[in-house]
């Protein structure tokens, strides 16, 4: 059966709170199998016999809505997904020495879109486009950053965004 790594969106954000074991237990409640999660950010990685990442991301965020009483978006990637967003990560990265934060894509861009987003930053601030990540060059304060997942979703739709650790992790855990 397949593996896949769901990140959630917007969870423990206020009064959206969803613990890690009602994220075990709804992913199992829609049919997953080997649930394990990663800190308490909405990271998890599943087993399911289903075959489309669409497929999966629909089961979920409604196992997700059921259990938690509001709309997750959630988005899906392969373990090879995961390790080419890693590996894009250096190239991307080059001698930047601030913070380095991905955006996962919930739909791959076109090019149109890409185009709006690609390259935009200022004040030491870069966004790299490629597939469904897309990976911000910061400065050292992420919190007072022009560049965020907001303006990520204004271009490029739902989106999540993870610190490159944290991505890095999941890669080495999760990535095969």
């Amino acid at each position: 059966m397949p593996t896949y790594i769901a990140f959630l969106r917007a969870i423990n954000i206020g009064k959206r709170t969803f613990s890690k074991d009602a994220i075990v237990t709804a992913c199992e409640a829609a049919g997953c199998t080997d649930v394990e999660t990663y800190i308490n950010t909405g990271n998890v990685r599943v087993t399911t016999p289903l075959r489309s990442r669409a497929k999966v991301e629909a089961a979920l965020e409604e196992a997700f809505a059921a259990s938690a009483g509001f709309d997750v978006p959630t988005i899906v990637l392969t373990p090879q997904e995961l390790r080419e967003v890693v590996a894009y990560a250096a190239k991307a990265a080059g001698s930047h020495e601030g913070r380095h934060y991905v955006s996962l894509l919930k739909h791959a861009p076109t090019a149109a879109q890409v185009k709006k987003l690609d390259g935009a930053g200022g004040d030491g601030e870069r966004a790299m486009v490629d597939g469904r990540g897309v990976h911000l060059l910061l400065g050292q304060e992420y919190h007072t950053a022009k560049l965020t997942n907001a303006v990520v979703e204004k271009h490029l739709g739902v989106a999540t965004n993870r610190n490159l650790t944290v991505i890095r992790t999941l890669a080495e855990k999760w990535g095969g």
